[in-house]
């Protein structure tokens, strides 16, 4: 073989490991940077039909205890139902080859029912299809559903009130309350505290919040494949637009 032909291909495959190595090490990171612009977290106040008022504290909204207890108006007894403009998910972070990003999945599909009675919401019961909630990686959804969630057999999770919860007066500005519950995910059920903004919002209420979970305690393996290592906890998150019925 002529020299300068021998120089043609070793210049070729030179040129091809660089491009391999340049693609294992630029990859994750253009990955990482596209994905990590993951949604703010689930908000009543990021909602456009919700108007907080007035002032607050530094998070933006009065706590229950900052907030008069004259207790929800007594137009507010009775049964609440979950509707449409509702969501839930997970957020949580992994690292990618050294590169961190922040993981969102998210559904519509929430359903259930809540009850008030005078200044207390007294039960609850807000239920999830785990097996449609998706981010914007089929792969990773797919791992999600059948790994680690298995929805095949424990396609919905549920959060159900085990104590009831003291209301503060519900209007146009946000309120923070606290509910403790169970939450029953992947077949596990666990006791858990939420923390919620309930805001109103003409005929509705709308509560948002998050639930932090430990994925150890429902039995779940958070992934560590190598190249992707998934945190150990993460939160729940949810908004749900409530009617009365």
């Amino acid at each position: 073989m002529p020299p300068s032909k021998k120089k043609r291909i070793l210049i070729a495959v030179l040129s091809g490991v660089v491009v391999v190595i340049l693609a294992a090490i630029i990859g994750p990171i253009i990955y990482a940077r596209t994905q990590s612009a993951a949604p703010p977290p689930l908000s009543v106040t990021s909602s456009p039909t919700a108007s907080p008022t007035g002032s607050a504290d530094a998070s933006g909204s009065p706590s229950a205890a900052d907030t008069p207890s004259a207790s929800a108006a007594s137009d507010d007894d009775g049964t609440w139902e979950v509707s449409d403009g509702s969501e839930a998910g997970y957020r949580v972070d992994e690292v990618l080859n050294g590169q961190d990003v922040t993981v969102v999945g998210r559904t519509d599909k929430v359903s259930g029912t809540i009850e008030i009675a005078g200044n207390e919401l007294t039960a609850a019961e807000i239920e999830v299809d785990v097996a449609s909630v998706a981010t914007d990686t089929d792969r990773r959804d797919t791992y999600f559903r059948s790994n680690a969630m298995q929805t095949d057999e424990h396609p919905t999770a549920t959060f159900t009130l085990t104590k009831p919860v003291e209301l503060p007066e519900i209007g146009a500005k946000a309120v923070k309350v606290k509910a403790t519950g169970n939450l029953e995910l992947a077949g596990a059920s666990r006791p858990v505290t939420a923390t919620i903004e309930v805001v109103r919002a003409g005929d509705s209420v709308r509560a948002s919040g998050s639930i932090d979970v430990t994925f150890a305690d429902w039995g779940i393996q958070a992934p560590n494949l190598g190249f992707v290592k998934v945190e150990d906890s993460g939160q729940v998150e949810f908004l749900v637009e409530l009617e009365q019925q």
